[in-house]
C-alpha cells in the first residue's frame, strides 16, 4: 500500500515538474558575429536596420576578405535588412515604405548600395533579379570601427545621415524622410 503511494506521488512531482523543465529557456550559444540593431525616427518616419556584425580582428577588410568589384552584404549570416516606415529619399532616390536587404559593391573611390526586394534572405548568394534600388556613394576614411556597424551621426527633423561603417571605411547615405 505504501508503494502505491509513493510511486503515485512521483508520478505527481513528475507529472508537475515535465512542463516546468520544458519552459526552462534554452542557453544562448555565443556567434562569432553578434545581432544588432539600430532604428531611427526622422520626422514621422521611423527606419530600422537589423543586422549580424562581424568583426575584423586584424584582417585587411576593403580589397581583402570584402573583394573590390564584388557584390557583398554588409553583415554575417542572415542578408543585413533596412525598413522605412513611410516612403522615403535615400541619397536623392524615392524609396517606397517597407522592407529591403542591403547588398553593397564595394570598389576604393566608389560604392553601388543596393536594396532589394528579398528582404529575409541568407547573405549568400546575391538574389539576382530583386533589386529595387542601386546608387552610388563615395566612401570616407575615418577612425578605427572593429565591429560592423550601421548608426545615425547626426540627425534633423526630416533629414539624417545614416553611416555604414566597418574598419576606417564609413560609407555615408543621406535619407529624407516625411
Amino acid at each position: 500500500m505504501r508503494t502505491r503511494a509513493y510511486a503515485r506521488a512521483a508520478l505527481l512531482v513528475g507529472a508537475i515538474a515535465l512542463p516546468a523543465a520544458a519552459q526552462q529557456p534554452t542557453p544562448r550559444v555565443p556567434r562569432a558575429s553578434q545581432h544588432g540593431t539600430v532604428s531611427q525616427g526622422i520626422g514621422a518616419t521611423t527606419v530600422s536596420i537589423s543586422y549580424n556584425r562581424p568583426v575584423a580582428r586584424g584582417r585587411t577588410l576593403f580589397g581583402g576578405i570584402v573583394k573590390w568589384g564584388k557584390v557583398w552584404c554588409p553583415g554575417a549570416d542572415s542578408a543585413t535588412v533596412i525598413s522605412f516606415s513611410t516612403d522615403v529619399t535615400l541619397n536623392g532616390n524615392m524609396v517606397a515604405a517597407g522592407e529591403y536587404s542591403v547588398w553593397t559593391i564595394p570598389d576604393s573611390t566608389s560604392w553601388t548600395m543596393i536594396l532589394s526586394r528579398a528582404a529575409h534572405v541568407f547573405h549568400l548568394p546575391y538574389p539576382e533579379g530583386q533589386d529595387v534600388l542601386r546608387f552610388t556613394v563615395a566612401p570616407i576614411t575615418g577612425t578605427h570601427m572593429e565591429t560592423l556597424a550601421f548608426y545615425f551621426p547626426a540627425v534633423d527633423v526630416r533629414e539624417a545621415k545614416l553611416y555604414l561603417h566597418w574598419g576606417t571605411t564609413i560609407v555615408p547615405m543621406v535619407i529624407i524622410g516625411k
